[in-house]
């Protein structure tokens, strides 16, 4: 059974159309240099388990790395912001007015706010010195765990959840890649409990990769005008 048509927005006082709104897929090729430069630059941060003092040993040594590390997160936070807005007007220029668009936004913005904040706590993790402490050293480097690592997860796969369900139901997207932005979404959500169990936090690479990769397939396939509904969904 296939999904009633989704309302149109009526057009402005100049009497076009909803508009689109500008290409997804340019914020999308950013967002995803960024990421993987920011993961090379930083591959050997300590992990979430090590003492605060090899956390301060790693300031030390790497300040100039780490520094450079937050300026890429926090500059990939600015297309995680723009993606979130081109994805939002997109879905309201389809017709789409039920939730997903606005989880999409939120979603989004929300993933941009924790990657500034992963990035903030990074940055000021880097400038530590040794008469700082290794308290204090592995206060920072666990609070850019937890807003990098699960808070972004969770908000990452609210966006992908906001796109892959419209996108399934009113044809937006071809059917595998819908349901591949909800097998996604769900393994984001379940990166949350990395917090508490080690064996989860394997999944938050995952989602990170798979989902710019999803990202990217997405940008392409996704229709800028209804018109191109009938292609999407025979794709």
């Amino acid at each position: 059974m296939t999904a009633a048509p989704a309302p149109v927005e009526p057009a402005d006082r100049t009497g076009r159309g909803p508009q689109a709104g500008p290409p997804l897929l340019a914020p999308v090729l950013a967002l995803a240099g960024l990421t993987i430069a920011y993961v090379v630059l930083n591959r050997a941060t300590p992990h979430p388990d090590a003492t605060g003092l090899e956390v301060l040993r790693y300031a030390a040594g790497h300040r100039t790395s780490a520094e450079l590390g937050a300026l890429l997160l926090l500059g990939a936070a600015v297309p995680m912001a723009l993606i979130a807005a081109v994805l939002y007007r997109r879905l309201r220029a389809l017709g789409i007015t039920a939730p997903g668009s606005a989880i999409t936004l939120a979603g989004g913005v929300l993933a941009a706010a924790a990657l500034m904040l992963s990035a903030m706590s990074g940055w000021a993790g880097a400038r530590l010195t040794d008469g700082a402490g290794p308290d204090l050293a592995r206060a920072l480097a666990d609070l850019a765990f937890f807003a990098g690592g699960p808070a972004y997860s969770a908000m990452f796969a609210l966006l992908l959840a906001g796109v892959a369900v419209p996108g399934l139901l009113a044809g937006l997207l071809p059917r595998p890649l819908a349901w591949a932005g909800l097998v996604l979404a769900a393994v984001g959500m379940l990166a949350l409990l990395g917090l508490v169990v080690d064996g989860f936090q394997y999944l938050l690479p995952v989602l990170r990769f798979g989902g710019l990769a999803w990202l990217v397939w997405a940008a392409v396939k996704l229709p800028r005008t209804r018109h191109g509904l009938g292609r999407a969904g025979a794709r």
